[in-house]
């Protein structure tokens, strides 16, 4: 009979996701690690593998936290527009002080990692499709009910909704002004492309 893990492994992948987002893939060492999940190297690396697994791990839950809020918010709204702005404001506005980083954990891996970690890279990219796909489908369910001109690429718009999140949490690290932040958000869906 196996031998039941004596640990919470989501709450193990929770406190790694917060650590990871906070500090970055190369900074957060394995001290780092045993110290903030409680456990020894030779747990981790039979839970996850090894860091790289563990990392995995932590952009897939970052990833799933973003696509069960997007779930949310439909249940919030009944514009599918509504809940594409909701969404960009949540990352963008109320990230900056409940989040251990005010930049997007995905953007920041790609920003930090290189190609030694491909196949790391390779998994955010993914995840960062992902979202986006969900953007796809909200833009297209605007079209559909004219939020949108049903004539715009859904892709090329989504696309652009994510290039602004990660510019806008970069200005908001500068300058954390809560109107000033809310206007921007909305200037990117009352001006060009929308």
């Amino acid at each position: 009979m196996a031998k039941a893990a004596k640990y919470d492994r989501q709450n193990v992948i929770d406190k790694a996701t917060n650590l990871y987002w906070k500090k970055g893939f190369h900074a957060t060492s394995m001290r780092n690690l045993q110290d903030e999940i409680d456990m020894r190297p030779g747990s981790i690396y039979a839970a996850f593998g090894n860091k790289d697994g563990l990392f995995k791990q932590a952009l897939r839950h970052y990833t799933d936290i973003g696509l069960t809020q997007i779930q949310q918010l439909k249940q919030v709204h009944d514009s599918p527009m509504a809940v594409l702005i909701a969404f960009v404001k949540a990352q963008v506005i109320e990230s900056q002080d409940t989040a251990p980083s005010g930049m997007c954990m995905l953007a920041k891996t790609i920003g930090e990692l290189t190609e030694e970690n491909q196949d790391l890279i390779d998994t955010t990219k993914s995840h960062l499709a992902e979202i986006s796909a969900e953007f796809v489908k909200l833009i297209e369910a605007a079209q559909a009910l004219g939020e949108v001109d049903k004539h715009k690429n859904a892709q090329d718009l989504a696309i652009h909704v994510q290039i602004q999140i990660a510019g806008l949490r970069t200005f908001a690290k500068i300058n954390n002004d809560t109107n000033l932040l809310n206007n921007k958000v909305d200037d990117i869906f009352s001006h060009y492309p929308f």
